[in-house]
């Protein structure tokens, strides 16, 4: 089970801070979705500002039609694709 998200913060436009239950944590640069599709309400009222983590899904959100997925932004920090993360799971389970 990919760990779940406890913390987050924007730190500056585009930029998320985000920590895990398992320790990890850093901040990813998001400027690569800005101006693009759903993400273009970012721009509105400075949403990009205002994220939370959905209780029920883990998810990380801004409104209820913008959210990204914490598992893929924590595969992300840890500079992973989700096949390495499963093979990193599976080796350590057989141990």
């Amino acid at each position: 089970m990919i760990a779940k998200p406890i913390a987050i913060k924007a730190e500056k436009k585009y930029l998320l801070t985000l920590k895990y239950d398992d320790g990890l944590a850093g901040t990813l640069d998001l400027s690569y979705l800005a101006l693009t599709g759903v993400f273009n309400q970012w721009e509105e009222n400075d949403l990009f500002f205002h994220p939370y983590i959905d209780a029920e899904t883990s998810a990380i959100c801004w409104n209820k039609t913008l959210e990204l997925s914490s598992d893929a932004l924590y595969l992300k920090l840890k500079g992973i694709t989700f096949d390495e993360w499963k093979n990193q799971t599976a080796h350590a389970t057989v141990k």
